[in-house]
């Protein structure tokens, strides 16, 4: 079975600058573990500058709205990649999010692979917040005609899985739930993570808050919990990778702020695997998040995630399985309570970090999940 795999980035490499988190890479490389596939991207915004900046400026300038999904772009998009096509002889045409096959014509079956839905990410994300009447409109228009183009609609969480079938009214037996994996090459076995489970400390509770945009990301959540854990006698510490905590004042000592790390480098992908090692748990208390990847890397060694309860996170997070989720307005107590919990508990404290390994290595790899997609594949 040969695959033509349709990115608008490059996808082949994770050097520099890599859309989508490097998911578009990491898919590719556990589908070519199970399949041949030809890689066709990257592809031009040959139409962005003259198309969309010019809109954007229009709307927020007259209505003070905002401007997104030129139906031009997808539309070049898709011209694109049917020229590729026809030098490639692809059993499937396999795409990464739905916008280069939206609008595309051709023999193969069409599969995606995304993380949401249009009505998943409208008035969720900021980027998508307060758009313009015609960015509405167009934006579901434009993932109904990609769901009715699809033979498959692979998702990876039952939360936008849901929403294609109930707003888009797509066809349920063609929608596929299926987890991303863990960006990460891990081979530890079951000893090595026991070992480092065994190694942290008692005494202290280390928490990692791993994201760029702290608001969106819950980080004045994640601040809170550490501090009043300290004051309620567990010694704790907030180490803050990916962004600047914007807080007034000096940040308490207890607050360890690192900055943006790259995981595009050796050392820093090495740096930020060192710092999950070390933590109890990674917490990101989530304002809006589809499916963050970092919660299979966290427990692709063996440390659970604190969560909430919003968009696909509940297909990640099992309550007491690999971590715990909590409501988006639940009190602050109730984070601290648990926590709290499992440190006078410890030995739960490490069944769980160990649970937590064990989703990882039977259902948040890439490895379970390329099998997973290949036998979808297979069935067309």
């Amino acid at each position: 079975m040969k695959l033509a795999y349709v990115t608008t980035y490059n996808a082949q490499a994770l050097s520099g600058y890599n859309e989508w988190a490097g998911l578009g890479y990491y898919i590719a490389k556990a589908l070519k573990n199970q399949s041949d596939l030809e890689y066709i991207g990257p592809l031009k915004d040959r139409l962005f500058l003259k198309a969309v900046s010019k809109c954007k400026r229009h709307y927020y300038k007259l209505l003070g709205k905002d401007y997104v999904l030129e139906q031009l772009i997808l539309k070049d998009y898709a011209r694109q990649v049917s020229q590729k096509l026809s030098k490639v002889k692809a059993d499937i045409v396999f795409s990464a999010t739905t916008n280069p096959i939206t609008y595309l014509e051709c023999n193969q079956p069409v599969v995606f692979w995304a993380d949401a839905t249009f009505a998943n990410l409208l008035d969720f994300y900021p980027q998508y917040s307060n758009l313009c009447e015609e960015s509405v409109k167009n934006g579901h228009l434009m993932e109904t005609i990609a769901l009715q183009k699809s033979k498959l609609a692979i998702y990876s969480s039952e939360w936008a899985a849901k929403t294609a079938i109930e707003h888009y009214n797509a066809e349920p037996s063609k929608v596929k739930v299926v987890p991303f994996g863990a960006n990460v090459e891990s081979n530890q076995t079951f000893e090595e993570i026991k070992n480092l489970i065994e190694s942290k400390p008692t005494n202290k509770c280390n928490l990692l808050f791993l994201g760029v945009d702290w608001h969106r990301k819950g980080g004045d959540v994640a601040l809170e919990v550490a501090k009043r854990l300290n004051q309620l006698g567990l010694n704790t510490e907030l180490t803050v990778v990916g962004c600047q905590p914007p807080v007034k004042g000096t940040l308490p000592n207890f607050v360890k702020p690192l900055g943006f790390i790259s995981k595009s480098t050796y050392e820093g992908k090495k740096k930020i695997y060192q710092l999950l090692a070390d933590s109890h748990f990674l917490i990101l208390p989530s304002l809006a998040d589809c499916t963050p990847i970092v919660f299979c890397e966290a427990n692709s060694l063996g440390v659970p995630c604190i969560s909430t309860q919003v968009g696909g996170i509940p297909t990640m997070i099992k309550a007491g399985v690999n971590g715990n989720i909590f409501k988006i307005d639940g009190d602050i107590t109730e984070y601290c309570d648990y926590i709290y919990r499992l440190f006078l508990n410890y030995k739960e404290y490490k069944n769980l970090a160990l649970s937590a390994f064990n989703e990882y290595q039977s259902r948040l790899n890439w490895s379970v999940a390329g099998k997973t997609v290949n036998s979808l594949l297979n069935q067309l």
